[in-house]
């Protein structure tokens, strides 16, 4: 395109000042800047870069990602595609770059540094030091992707130290991944590379980290929500803006546009908050974009104001691509495989026996917009040679399946749904996204694992009518319009909210008891495991 023209109050990020401008772009680049006398009523900013997302979380394909994203400013992601990585490997990661090059959305993507996610469950692949190797030397490839394995860096886990190296050796940064690692443990995850972190739940944490020299990552997308917690760091260190993970809902009422002006509303500058989004990713990331300059791509956001930062205009590479909320280029997604071995499950296949009597057990405690569990000890009944569970004390089965291959359930049980009947059930399951339900009885486990089984995606039941939301790309997106995915997640969330459980993200938030990784007690396809000493669990205490 040459000799557009734009007009209106620059955000000079380099030189920390807001100013009246005339920018001209021609071939897709800034080519003149001109400060001129005048009183817009617009502001002109680099296009928002999102630090670190996992696009299948949104439950869309990345081309339709891009329709809901591009209109919010999001003219950039650095992206993990390590969800489907860990079901089809690098055919995935393949799907997954072929798709985001339908539209013009940025896409900058990550090597999966943990596929399988740990030693310790059922993945649908493995990517190996020499895969990682070969994705680092692609261009779209900008970094090593979060270690979520720090007792492998801590403990020069040869694999591990050969990825870090690998990205290191090409002038590529290492993302981080260390939930409450602190300490001499944190300096020596540091040490070897890692410079981000997107786990910090505390202001305490954060601090720790970015003293010695860490990038943090404020979190705020659609299961965790830090930044108002954070926020206190902002003023005195660099930091990144990510979300980790955003539904397709939730973009559609605002995705970075709306968090910069979050941020601003709780006492951030906002050229801080806007440098936080587009000026350090992008440095960091070594990307194209992050400031207005000459020379550099005319990635340009167009807003209302520099508090509720609506968006007006969208450019990509000097193409107006979104206008007043909407994107002006159609998605044509493409497929990948489900990916699900099936067979009929039973009710007799999720009992848990036990002795009559009282039985102490471990339980699940699962928080409300929080990426990690609890660990408690209860004592429930025993009745028919079964552990009771049901209202009265808020205790649900819990049970992860192995979708790659036919093995028997793992079982457990969890508090802080506030199931009063029915279930459900999702092959959304970090990280290795086996088949993970939820029920009181295990006859509804057993019709929620069969259901869920047929498309992948979520699923729900109150024992008699069923509803869900199939994704069946790699179980974990839909090739359907963010506005379509939404309708159908709030279908689906409002039936569970009905069966009794009020959590924003309760599918999201069910995923995440699986993400063996985080704090404290978790369960995967092999069983009940403690995150905090890295070993398996019996479910009584004392076995």
């Amino acid at each position: 395109m040459v000799g557009l023209t734009l007009e209106g109050n620059l955000v000079d990020l380099v030189g920390d000042r807001v100013y009246p401008a005339r920018i001209t772009i021609e071939d897709g680049r800034v080519s003149d800047i001109i400060e001129v006398d005048g009183d817009f009523d617009r502001y002109i900013l680099p296009g928002l870069i999102d630090s670190h997302v996992h696009i299948e979380s949104s439950l869309m394909v990345p081309s339709r990602f891009a329709e809901a994203a591009v209109p919010r400013g999001v003219t950039a992601v650095v992206t993990d595609p390590h969800e489907i990585a860990n079901v089809l490997g690098m055919e995935g990661v393949e799907f997954m770059m072929a798709d985001g090059e339908r539209v013009p959305m940025r896409f900058h993507f990550t090597a999966p540094s943990c596929v399988p996610a740990t030693p310790w469950e059922s993945s649908g692949a493995v990517m190996g030091p020499g895969d990682v190797e070969n994705l680092l030397e692609r261009d779209e490839v900008v970094a090593l992707a979060e270690m979520m394995n720090f007792p492998g860096v801590l403990n020069e886990d040869p694999d591990v130290m050969a990825k870090i190296d690998a990205a290191l050796s090409r002038g590529k940064p290492v993302d981080g991944h260390a939930p409450g690692l602190s300490g001499d443990a944190l300096e020596r995850y540091i040490s070897a590379g890692i410079r981000t972190d997107h786990e910090c739940t505390s202001l305490a944490e954060a601090e720790e980290k970015a003293s010695m020299g860490m990038l943090v990552q404020i979190r705020e997308g659609s299961a965790s929500r830090n930044m108002e917690d954070l926020i206190g760091m902002a003023d005195d260190y660099e930091f990144l803006l990510a979300t980790d993970d955003m539904h397709a809902g939730d973009i559609l009422q605002g995705y970075m546009d709306r968090l910069l002006s979050r941020m601003v509303s709780l006492g951030l500058d906002p050229l801080r908050a806007i440098k936080a989004a587009s000026l350090w990713p992008s440095r960091h990331y070594r990307l194209p974009g992050g400031y207005i300059d000459l020379d550099m791509p005319a990635d340009l956001v167009v807003v209302s104001d520099l508090r509720t930062f609506r968006i007006e205009e969208v450019y990509i590479g000097g193409e107006l691509v979104a206008k007043d909320g909407q994107a002006l280029f159609k998605a044509e997604p493409g497929s990948a495989p489900t990916r699900i071995v099936r067979r009929e499950w039973s009710a007799d296949d999720f009992l848990i026996p036990a002795q009559e009597g009282r039985s102490r057990v471990r339980v699940i405690r699962a928080y409300p917009d929080q990426i990690i569990s609890g660990s408690e000890v209860m004592d429930i009944d025993v009745r028919d040679g079964r552990l009771s569970t049901g209202v009265d004390q808020d205790i649900s089965l819990i049970a992860v399946v192995n979708r790659y291959e036919e093995a028997p359930p793992a079982l457990g049980l969890i508090t802080g749904f506030g199931l009063r009947r029915g279930g459900m059930a999702s092959t959304v399951a970090h990280d290795s996204h086996n088949i993970i339900a939820i029920a009181n009885q295990p006859e509804t486990l057993a019709r929620l694992v069969n259901g869920v089984s047929e498309q992948g995606g979520y699923f729900a039941t109150d024992g008699e009518m069923d509803v869900s939301l199939p994704l069946p790309v790699a179980g974990l997106m839909s090739t359907l319009s963010a506005e379509d995915v939404a309708r159908k997640e709030k279908e689906v969330t409002g039936f569970v909210r009905g069966l009794g459980c009020e959590m924003h993200a309760p599918f999201m938030t069910m995923g995440f008891q699986s993400l063996l990784v985080l704090p404290s007690l978790k369960i995967g396809d092999r069983g009940l495991f403690d995150s905090e000493n890295f070993e398996f669990v019996g479910l009584v205490v004392g076995q």
